[in-house]
C-alpha cells in the first residue's frame, strides 16, 4: 500500500480542490446545482481516485485509478474554461486556477507514464 499523502500528484490535486471550492463560492446562485456542483465533483474526484488507487495492492489497479483521476482532471479543465467564457471567472482568477490545474494534470500524467514504464 502506498501513502497517497507523499505523492506530489495528490498534493496538487488536493490544493486544486480548495481552489475550485473557493472560486465557485462566488458563482451565480442559479449555477449551484449546475456548473458549481459539476466542477466540485470533478475536482474532488481527482484526489479521491488517487487515494483509492494508492490503497490498491496491484500496480495495475493503481494506474487504473490514476487514469480515472486524469479523466476527471481533463473534464475539470473544460469547466474552468467554460466558467471563464461565461464570465464567472475574471481573467486573473482564471489564470491562477488554470495554472494550478495545468500543474496538477501535468504531474498526474507524469506519474501515470512513469508507472507504465
Amino acid at each position: 500500500m502506498r501513502d497517497h499523502r507523499k505523492l506530489r500528484a495528490f498534493q496538487l490535486a488536493d490544493s486544486l480542490v480548495l481552489d475550485i471550492y473557493r472560486v465557485t463560492k462566488h458563482f451565480p446562485k442559479e449555477e449551484q446545482f449546475g456548473l458549481t456542483s459539476q466542477m466540485r465533483r470533478c475536482a474532488t474526484s481527482i484526489p479521491a481516485n488517487i487515494v483509492e488507487g494508492a490503497a490498491r495492492k496491484s500496480e495495475r489497479d493503481f494506474i487504473r485509478f490514476l487514469e480515472i483521476a486524469f479523466g476527471s482532471a481533463r473534464e475539470l479543465g473544460y469547466f474552468i474554461d467554460l466558467s471563464h467564457r461565461l464570465g464567472f471567472l475574471d481573467q486573473e482568477t482564471f489564470e491562477s486556477v488554470r495554472e494550478s490545474h495545468d500543474e496538477a494534470i501535468k504531474t498526474l500524467g507524469g506519474l501515470i507514464r512513469s508507472l507504465r514504464n
